[in-house]
């Protein structure tokens, strides 16, 4: 992607990367396997559904976890709408247990503009290889089906937290929910921003005192004579 570069770091940082970019990555196959087997278990509870969500906005999760039946809808299908970060870890890796957590608590607090996909390779093998991981904790990012950016290793928080700031600016006008949560941020500003002189004055006039609605209108005129709002 354009304008977007991934996180500094050691050297293993641009090999995860280079992997999960580069062309070989063949995420079809994931969904023939989701298909089978949505087939065979049909009627039956699967792994990784929404039962282990947690957060998010309208009711979508923040944080999801993945099996290799449910990457297709949980990560290929989701990322048609907001940006999806893949986080491949393993129960036995001490910096994954450094890394998810961190994860967890951004995606938690981007009020839905992102979700976070956790996939243990143990438990689901193809899934690591459709990315040519190579070793863990590897991130990856999705949009629109694509893998865009990827890096490799615990980062900072402040690091990853760039990341993907530039990631759902670059995202914001290809997928609708990259600004969930500049939306909310943008609304909040203007409700704290109501000017509590006519604040005062529509009270009054709510409660039938016109006289000190006039009074109250009177005095941001007095203050400021060219405010045409008191005027009206």
């Amino acid at each position: 992607m354009e304008g977007v570069t991934q996180p500094r770091g050691s050297a293993s940082n641009a090999q995860a990367a280079s992997a999960a970019l580069s062309g070989a990555v063949d995420l079809s196959g994931l969904k023939q396997r989701a298909d089978a087997a949505r087939q065979s278990n049909q009627g039956g509870p699967q792994r990784g559904q929404a039962g282990g969500t947690s957060g998010g906005a309208g009711g979508a999760g923040a944080v999801v976890d993945v099996t290799e039946s449910t990457f297709q809808s949980e990560v290929i299908d989701r990322s048609m709408r907001q940006l999806v970060v893949v986080d491949l870890w393993a129960d036995w890796c001490g910096p994954c247990k450094q890394l998810s957590p961190v994860l967890e608590k951004l995606a938690t607090e981007s009020n839905g503009a992102w979700t976070l996909a956790k996939v243990d390779v143990d438990a689901n093998p193809r899934i690591s290889q459709a990315f040519g991981v190579q070793s863990i904790p590897t991130v990856v990012a999705i949009a629109a089906g694509q893998p865009v950016d990827a890096f490799s290793g615990a980062l900072p928080e402040s690091q990853i937290r760039q990341w993907v700031d530039q990631l759902l600016d670059a995202l914001r006008d290809r997928l609708p929910g990259a600004g969930a949560a500049d939306g909310q941020a943008e609304e909040e500003p203007a409700e704290q921003e109501q000017d509590p002189r006519f604040t005062e004055a529509e009270a009054a006039i709510e409660r039938g005192d016109y006289a000190g609605a006039q009074a109250a209108y009177q005095r941001i005129l007095d203050s400021e004579p060219g405010n045409e709002q008191a005027a009206a």
